[in-house]
């Protein structure tokens, strides 16, 4: 997934005057999340790696890699038809009495044909899939992060994308995964140093759905700081209409690396994991500290010898969790 740094502005014409309008809520009471335990999958990639150094022996590693592993991540859908994975994920979570976040990554273009490419052929492909995700969901508590990068991606850095086609399609999205009745959704809208002109972010947030999303989501598979985060979001909330948001701090704890090449935002050695995954973050307009991109799955093969993106990858999990 592409992480780009930049400062480029866009303009989404015609939608300007309807940002003045406002829209979303006020943001004045607390998130829909408050108080939720979120879900921690007891098959994921880390929690096996450590129960794999366990048996082993290998004890010096095991604890390394112990509160990378035993913390709740994502669970990220990504082009296989995901009805029944979401079912079995709903469902596991349900059972716990726990809030599963679930991760839609399968819009048409996906990436801008980056690292992450891929995503559905067409926008009703696309719709198609979104259906049948919610159809996995059904009735139970969930959080969807939706469509990573899509916005931002659309404003600063994929000129051949039809802004407006984008932005409709992820308006149709929220509208069929809110009219789930414990469906929480947020839009994605990149990270502080990624689009800087706000206003027309919000005129694009509005244009996706935010009125009926949850909010919005800060940082997703990045590592800008926790609270160059929130003052980023509480920027771009008194724009969207009082909106909350939820940040991913599963690689931030040590900041943006400067890496001092093309790929600061691809593996980048001196990351570590932030914050621990919570919904009680003592910030009125922040729904949750999550952990969106699993630590330790690599985010592309950007250098030789790094696995392509989405892969595990034990020796950078171990560096994530260095103290």
């Amino acid at each position: 997934m592409a992480r780009r740094r930049t400062s480029a502005l866009g303009v989404v014409g015609g939608l300007l005057v309807a940002l003045t309008c406002g829209g979303g809520g006020t943001g004045e009471t607390a998130g829909p999340l408050s108080g939720q335990s979120l879900y921690a999958d007891p098959d994921s990639s880390a929690r096996r790696q450590l129960a794999a150094y366990e048996a082993e022996g290998r004890t010096a590693l095991a604890e390394q890699l112990r509160p990378l592993a035993q913390e709740p991540t994502a669970t990220w859908f990504t082009g296989d038809p995901p009805r029944a994975a979401a079912q079995r994920l709903t469902t596991a979570a349900a059972a716990t009495g726990s809030l599963p976040v679930l991760v839609a990554y399968d819009i048409p273009d996906r990436d801008c044909g980056s690292q992450s490419a891929g995503g559905a052929a067409d926008g009703a492909a696309y719709l198609d899939w979104i259906r049948e995700l919610a159809a996995g969901i059904g009735d139970r508590p969930a959080v969807v992060v939706l469509e990573p990068d899509a916005i931002p991606l659309s404003i600063t850095g994929c000129p051949h994308l039809d802004p407006r086609a984008r932005y409709g399609l992820l308006r149709q999205a929220v509208e069929v995964l809110t009219a789930l009745p414990q469906t929480h959704v947020y839009l994605d809208a990149g990270h502080p140093d990624w689009v800087q002109d706000l206003p027309v972010l919000a005129v694009a947030l509005q244009a996706s759905g935010i009125d009926r999303a949850a909010g919005f989501s800060l940082n997703v598979s990045n590592f800008e700081t926790t609270a160059a985060n929130v003052a980023y979001g509480r920027r771009l909330s008194k724009l969207s209409g009082g909106a909350h948001f939820v940040v991913d701090t599963s690689r931030n704890g040590s900041g943006a690396p400067d890496t001092g090449d093309e790929f600061a935002w691809c593996n980048p050695a001196g990351a570590t994991i932030g914050r621990v995954p919570s919904t009680s973050t003592g910030e009125r307009l922040v729904d949750a500290w999550l952990w969106v991109k699993r630590p330790g799955e690599s985010d592309g093969a950007c250098r030789p010898g790094e696995p392509a993106a989405g892969e595990w990858w034990p020796e950078y999990a171990l560096a994530l969790s260095a103290v």
